[in-house]
């Protein structure tokens, strides 16, 4: 056999692995000494590195993880048993009710897979139009979003083609939130997303809500470690510190950097969490309020401003 023909194998970097599943890389070590998986290869340096069939394996495992199955469980299962969880789990009340109303959805989704990019920035654009930004955001973009995820987390969308897609709704969200007149009001309210969590759509999309409502944003874009959170937000004298977090964060993670936080920012200004993360709902953080929905920040700001209101009136009183 010519070894030229031979083609290699695509591996992804330990950190790459990381970022991508949200399992640390203590956790995959731990996994690979105690249950045999992940296997990693080697590269010229030395370091682990992991081929993409078993960075497959690692999101559904991930998937699993954070809807209560143990790793020791889990782990030494094929792929196909896993798929078969998987799809146990979506067929929950709360998971089946949002894949109903993704039927609509279908066509956005086909333009993602049949990389029609333009037809899906004119789609998404003509929605926008029809329905407002509002609108735009909990019925359309909110619930894609989901499906989009739920798409990639099966290994049916690719990588690129989900950054494809992020990229497209950023673009017309940023558009969109920029014709919105500054008012200057209150509450202020600063907008990132931890270092482990890459993704910005959703706390692009609180943008876009909190402005509506009349907030003044300040936008930190993502992975902003927490100290220099804490300085923004005393910087910037804001009222409201809005996170995001998806399944990607380690649970552990968002719950220990919730409190380290909350300890570095001043008591008068408060935490506002939001996004798919199932431990926000599993383990709800103490002295931070949990957004169940882009829509909930409506009733949120004003609860804000009706306590803040009646804060005034006690310190004239």
């Amino acid at each position: 056999m010519n070894d030229r023909n031979v083609q290699p194998t695509l591996t992804v970097a330990i950190a790459a692995v990381e970022r991508d599943t949200g399992l640390s890389k203590d956790t995959l070590r731990v996994w690979e000494r105690r249950y045999g998986f992940p296997q990693p290869e080697r590269d010229a340096n030395g370091e682990r590195v992991y081929p993409l069939e078993q960075l497959d394996k690692l999101r559904l495992l991930k998937r699993l993880l954070d809807q209560g199955f143990r790793p020791g469980r889990i782990i030494g299962l094929p792929v196909a048993e896993l798929q078969r969880l998987s799809e146990g789990v979506t067929a929950a009340p709360q998971a089946a009710a949002t894949f109903a109303a993704a039927d609509g959805l279908d066509r956005y989704l086909q333009c993602l897979t049949e990389h029609r990019l333009d037809d899906l920035r004119r789609q998404l654009s003509q929605a926008l139009l029809r329905l407002g930004l509002g609108r735009f955001v909990t019925e359309l973009v909110a619930p894609l979003t989901g499906v989009v995820g739920e798409a990639w987390s099966r290994g049916r969308l690719q990588v690129y083609e989900e950054h494809l897609y992020t990229e497209a709704v950023q673009a017309i969200l940023r558009g969109a939130t920029a014709t919105i007149p500054a008012s200057g009001g209150s509450p202020r309210v600063l907008l990132t997303t931890f270092p482990q969590e890459p993704h910005g759509l959703g706390v692009l999309m609180a943008e876009a809500m909190f402005a509506l409502d009349g907030a003044s944003c300040v936008p930190l874009g993502v992975q902003t470690p927490l100290w220099e959170i804490a300085a923004a937000a005393r910087t910037q004298r804001v009222d409201i510190v809005a996170l995001s977090f998806t399944p990607v964060v380690n649970p552990n993670q968002v719950v220990e950097g919730l409190a380290e936080l909350r300890a570095q920012l001043s008591p008068a200004v408060e935490i506002w969490v939001g996004g798919s993360a199932p431990v926000l709902r599993r383990r709800p953080p103490r002295d931070v309020q949990v957004l169940e929905s882009l829509a909930g920040i409506t009733e949120a700001v004003g609860g804000w401003r009706q306590r803040r209101a009646a804060g005034a009136v006690s310190a004239v009183a």
